[in-house]
């Protein structure tokens, strides 16, 4: 029973892999370089089927949906990088 509930209120793991927003690679905002995490974040959301918007709106999207699901939470250092990733983000749609 405690299995369900715990899997039930993961609610915004399920969006990252399921939602119409982008194919991502697996831990991808895990990874320490915020050029890498915005270079496969673009090749994410140009590449997908999925995807219901502009790619630029729908990879800067599915990138703040991870930062505000993770809240409080959210270690500084990980803020920090997921911050200069979406900087990074900007200057490869050439939107800076």
């Amino acid at each position: 029973m405690s299995g369900e509930k715990a899997k039930s209120s993961y609610w915004s793991a399920e969006v990252g892999r399921e939602s119409n927003a982008l194919d991502l690679e697996p831990d991808v905002f895990t990874l320490d370089d915020p050029g890498a995490i915005a270079r496969s974040l673009k090749q994410s959301a140009e590449s997908s089927l999925r995807r219901k918007s502009a790619p630029f709106r729908s990879a800067m999207s599915m990138l703040n949906f991870y930062v505000n699901r993770a809240g409080r939470g959210l270690p500084a250092e990980r803020r920090r990088i997921l911050e200069k990733a979406k900087i990074e983000l900007r200057k490869l749609f050439l939107r800076a």
